[in-house]
Parts: structure tokens; C-alpha cells; sequence
């Protein structure tokens, strides 16, 4: 597939320029700069964008985010002032979703939203006219509990790839293919230090993906819940064992498509290792206190009662309700692939969902 327009073709120039002058370069690197012009100028959510998150496809999932919030809240003793931070906001919806279920149970958080794109943050802002803005959490006041989500955030992080070759363990790097195309190459230096032992000896052609990002991320987040109390939701599509192999995917128009086809024109994700960030969080001071599919943890919920009042006060949207109830939590939608992490900090209260 060929780039899209001129904007991709020129940022794909770019990357092959810079190819040629130096090198190849990592696959964080890329996907990095890739989403970074992504993001930074467009909407990308939506019917006429290229993907489609819980949020927008329903009202019910933040009023499910902000009513678990809002119990651990009351469960902890009602803390004030406190912060309600989203990590990744898209449009804003999640949070104005989130905070109008808060306010019916009597809490007005200060909301504080991480976004770096300004074409987003027109949006959130519209959405969420009382927020404040922030490029990234350090920046988020560290004298009040936190009440953190990030919905659909950490897929986009960039990841690095490491490859086994026969001659042992590199990083898997982009660079050109004797026709001059971009293209997956294996770097020269010895990489067999950073792979899990437990992965050591897979055969010649195996992939394990890690992201540094993301677990900077994490690290951040856990240490802050560790000495301003509260709790985080990560939300996401990933897994929770080992796993190998590559998970890179870009997305453009709701339609797969070839990651070097027009790097900072479609959506660069990765599948995130819940395992992992759980170990990094618990290592920060934070409580890991469960990580499981969405569509389970939507249904403790209650997302089918909240289906059907919505329903018995809108009789024409019932099955607009029941197709929504199926994308979010079933099986074959976003139930099983999607994933809900939560911490918590050492003397704050469990969240509702992940018991058994």
C-alpha cells in the first residue's frame, strides 16, 4: 500500500533519509516518531477517523469507570481533595462520562489530563472545561491522592523488539531490503543479555517484544499511589503469560495495514505485557490487585443492568444498547482481548471486579 498523502510521504521520506545517513534504526524509535506526527495534528478516533475506543462507542463504559472510582473512593474514607488524572484522554469522553457518575455520588475531583497532541487537547478541553493540562504525569500535583486511568494508552508506546538469529540474540531493527524498501533487519550487537532467561533458548527467528516506555510509565505512576495514595485503572489490549513473537500493527481507516506504508499516517500499537508492568508496579511500592478481561470486569459491574435501564427509559435505542453491551464485553469483541489492570496504593481498598 502507498502512502496516503503528502504529508505521510514526506515523514516517510524523512525516515528513509534518515536510514540512509545513519543506519538502521530501532523499532522504538520508529514507531515512536511515527505516532508522535500521528497524533499530533488530527483527531484519529471515530467512524471517519481510523479507530474506534470503548469510550466512544458508549456512554456506559466511563460511567462503569467513574462508578468504580467513585467506590474505592468512599471505601478509603472519602479523601479531599483528590486528583482524578487520565493518561491518553482521546477526546475527552471517558473522563466527561467518568466525572458526570462521580458527581451524582457526591465527587468533584480536580481533573488533570496527560495529552501532547494540541488537536486532542482542543477536544478535551471542549469536553472537559475544568481540567488542566499536562505533557506528562510528573507534572501532575504530588500532595493528593490519585484516582489515574489510561484507557488505550500504553499500546501506543514504543516498543523494542529482539530477534534470535544463529548467531544469537539481536534487536530487530528497521532498515532497507536489497530492493531499497523499508524493511525488518537484525543489528550487529549481541543482545542475549536482555532477553528473560526463560525465553533464552527459543529457536532462530523468535521474537520478544519489551517496552521501556511503558514501563517508565508504570514505575511513575506506581511510585506516585505508594506516597499520595489512590488507585489506577490501565485498560488495553494485551496479554497476561509470556509470550513471543511480533505484535507491531498499524491501523489506518479501521483496516490493518503495512506498518511501513506510511509511517505517521496510520496508528503504530503493540499489544501490552500486563505480567511485566504488574511486577514493575508491585517493585515501586504500589499493590497489584488484579489484572482480567474486560468483558468479565465490565459485567461485574453491571453493565447489563445499566444496558437495561437505559433501555426502559429509551425503548429505541435498546438495541443500539444490547450491540454496544456485545462490543465491549464479548467474547469475540473487546471482552477477551482487552484487559483491566488495576494498583492501588499499600493501605488503599481493593477494586470491585477482580475478586476470584
Amino acid at each position: 500500500m502507498s502512502a496516503t498523502g503528502g504529508e505521510g510521504e514526506h515523514h516517510a521520506e524523512r525516515v528513509r533519509r534518515l536510514i540512509a545517513r545513519s543506519g538502521p534504526i530501532s523499532v522504538a524509535r520508529f514507531m515512536g516518531e511515527a505516532n508522535a506526527r500521528y497524533y499530533a495534528a488530527r483527531d484519529p478516533l471515530g467512524a471517519a477517523g481510523d479507530f474506534v475506543t470503548a469510550p466512544e462507542i458508549s456512554q456506559m463504559f466511563g460511567e462503569l469507570v467513574g462508578l468504580w472510582l467513585v467506590d474505592l473512593w468512599q471505601r478509603a474514607g472519602r479523601t479531599d481533595p483528590v486528583l482524578m488524572v487520565e493518561l491518553g484522554p482521546g477526546r475527552g469522553t471517558l473522563a466527561r462520562d467518568a466525572l458526570r457518575t462521580m458527581a451524582l455520588h457526591g465527587l468533584a475531583p480536580q481533573v488533570h489530563l496527560i495529552e501532547a497532541s494540541p488537536a486532542l487537547r482542543h477536544l478535551q478541553q471542549r469536553a472537559v472545561p475544568q481540567a488542566q493540562f499536562h505533557g506528562d504525569p510528573t507534572g501532575v500535583p504530588p500532595d493528593a491522592p490519585l484516582l489515574l486511568v489510561a484507557n488505550e494508552f500504553l499500546d501506543a508506546l514504543p516498543i523494542r523488539q529482539l530477534v534470535r538469529t544463529p548467531a544469537g540474540w539481536r534487536e530487530r531493527l528497521v532498515g532497507f531490503d536489497a530492493a531499497g524498501q523499508l524493511a525488518f533487519v537484525a543489528g550487529g550487537q549481541p543482545m542475549d543479555a536482555a532477553v528473560p532467561a526463560a525465553l533464552a533458548d527459543e529457536p532462530p527467528g523468535t521474537i520478544v517484544e519489551t517496552s521501556p516506555a511503558a514501563a517508565a510509565i508504570i514505575q511513575e505512576v506506581a511510585r506516585r499511589l505508594a506516597n499520595q495514595g489512590g488507585a489506577a485503572l490501565f485498560i488495553d489490549y494485551g496479554h497476561t503469560g509470556p509470550r513471543t513473537g511480533s505484535t507491531l500493527q498499524a491501523v489506518q481507516r479501521h483496516r490493518r495495514v503495512d506498518p511501513f506504508a506510511a509511517p505517521g499516517e496510520a496508528d503504530l500499537t503493540a499489544h501490552v505485557d500486563f505480567a511485566t508492568l504488574a511486577d514493575v508496579a508491585q517493585r515501586q511500592g504500589a499493590r497489584w490487585t488484579g489484572t482480567v478481561e474486560q468483558g468479565a470486569w465490565l459485567r461485574a459491574l453491571g453493565l447489563e443492568q445499566r444496558a437495561a435501564a437505559l433501555a426502559s427509559r429509551s425503548p429505541a435505542r435498546r438495541a443500539e444498547l444490547a450491540a454496544a453491551v456485545e462490543r465491549l464485553a464479548g467474547a469475540e469483541q473487546m471482552g477477551r482481548l482487552f484487559k483491566v489492570m488495576a494498583l492501588a496504593a499499600p493501605d488503599w481498598p481493593d477494586g470491585a471486579g477482580f475478586a476470584g
